[in-house]
């Protein structure tokens, strides 16, 4: 079938597929008022497959299909491949205002965290259906999305353990038979769920022998019997208090996916039961993850700098030392993202026949943008000030018997206009909004999550350093 365009994906979400939202079922998301906002930002993975100047970027040649296929499913074999897919996450980031489409990108990290697995298990029956998985993903170009998180109930507690109030905290196997599994649970914070074509599910934690039914890795259409998706309510479009924009609005929303005994064919699964290897899956995973997190972010970050410089200059301290300390504090974090995203690809690791970004410092890159992440935001909230959250609105600034008062106490310095001033502040506190710092903090695991994926990568690193000064020492 060969590369999906953006029109045909949109009507690929006329399915069936069971969503609500706001209390709701949606009949279909491509056309309702709000998730269709969503659909059409993760549509631009697909725009852009097509137009003349990206299609080196988003799309590769492979040589066992013969056709040109999405980049996100080509399996990395170099340095090169690397940096072309992270390149394409930071452009089509860029052209998402700030806003990652999530069209293949995350559902591709789930499906080389599948095909690492499969590799180290040895099983010739999992290589063969992740290959073939992939190959499906290949023809038909679909949206993919990964469903990770469980609900888990007591956290302190293991998925099987009695104490649990019930077994379906965590998603397991209910049935095996002949064709395939039946699974129960639910999965939640699942982003662009409600409108990927595909789900690809991976379990979110290390498992014990008792908890085997849990270790299960699979993958299904979202329009599965059995599925329901609960959405959480967002933004749709610009506030009426903010100034008009003529560019579209992004956003997407999250799912909480309710698994309510969801048959699976035996083609369509990557892990069933063998638990040593759940946390190996979800190791394999958050590494692909946090790389992909981290190009995404770079976009971002760039935002950010360019609103701190831009209020800094409307405000007439821009030249002052010590504001530049400031901007130089966020340049230095931008930065040293995008240089640790991009070292991160040129020393990778293979792992089998696929080029892995190097499992250090990619989650070192990770920690530095989620780490360091509100100390930007209170910079940035200093250079602002308190007119951040006290400015009227654009509906009070429309108002005749007001427009000449605001227009006349509002400006910056010389040559800012007020509009300009308040246009700049409503981008501030929408870039600063709450939903999105939890993100910045908890996307691709918290930040303890990547120290101690750091220390446990990195021993190796410590080990070869402690040699050294022992040498050093004894001659």
């Amino acid at each position: 079938m060969g590369l999906m365009t953006a029109e045909q994906y949109l009507e690929s979400l006329n399915d069936g597929r069971v969503v609500y939202y706001k209390g709701e079922r949606v009949e279909n998301v491509a056309t309702h008022p709000d998730l269709k906002v969503c659909a059409e930002t993760m549509a631009i993975d697909f725009q852009i497959a097509e137009e003349p100047k990206f299609h080196d970027l988003a799309t590769v040649h492979d040589p066992d299909l013969g056709e040109r296929i999405s980049r996100y499913y080509y399996k990395p074999r170099n340095a090169e491949d690397l940096l072309k897919a992270h390149e394409l996450i930071v452009t089509s980031t860029s052209l998402g205002d700030g806003m990652i489409p999530f069209s293949h990108d995350i559902g591709a990290d789930a499906l080389n965290a599948y095909s690492i697995t499969a590799g180290m298990t040895g099983n010739r029956d999992y290589v063969e259906r992740v290959e073939n998985y992939r190959t499906y993903l290949k023809k038909n170009d679909l949206a993919t999305c990964a469903a990770v998180t469980d609900v888990k109930g007591d956290r302190l507690l293991r998925p099987s353990d009695p104490g649990q109030e019930h077994p379906d905290f965590y998603l397991r196997v209910v049935e095996k038979n002949e064709k395939g599994i039946i699974v129960r649970g639910a999965k939640m914070h699942i982003t662009g769920a409600a409108y990927a074509n595909e789900i690809l599910v991976v379990p979110c934690r290390a498992m014990s022998e008792a908890d085997r039914d849990y270790a299960v890795a699979f993958a299904i259409p979202a329009s599965s019997r059995g599925l329901t998706q609960v959405c959480r309510p967002f933004p749709s479009r610009y506030s009426n208090l903010e100034f008009p924009k003529s560019r579209p609005y992004r956003i997407h929303t999250d799912s909480l996916i309710i698994f309510d005994d969801v048959f699976v064919p035996w083609e369509r699964v990557f892990l069933c039961g063998e638990w040593k290897l759940a946390a190996t899956m979800v190791y394999n995973f958050a590494l692909m993850h946090r790389r992909t997190g981290c190009a995404y972010r770079i976009p971002m970050s760039e935002q950010l700098l360019g609103v701190a410089a831009a209020i800094a200059e409307y405000n007439g301290v821009a030249d002052t030392p010590h504001i530049r300390e400031k901007l130089t504090d966020i340049l230095i974090y931008l930065e040293t993202l995008k240089s640790l995203s991009k070292t991160a690809c040129l020393d990778f690791i293979m792992h089998g026949d696929m080029a892995v970004p190097n499992p250090v410092t990619t989650n070192i890159a990770k920690y530095h943008f989620a780490h360091g992440y509100h100390e930007i935001v209170k910079n940035i909230q200093d250079l602002a000030g308190g007119i951040l959250v006290t400015a009227p609105t654009h509906l009070d600034y429309m108002l005749p018997e007001l427009k000449g008062a605001i227009d006349k106490y509002l400006v910056g310095k010389k040559g800012i206009k007020a509009e300009k001033r308040l246009r700049i502040l409503d981008l501030i506190r929408r870039l600063l909004e709450a939903e999105r710092e939890t993100v910045c903090l908890h996307g691709e695991g918290s930040p303890m999550a990547e120290r101690m994926t750091i220390f446990m990568e990195g021993r190796r690193v410590i080990a070869d350093c402690k040699k050294l000064v022992e040498e050093l020492a004894e001659t």
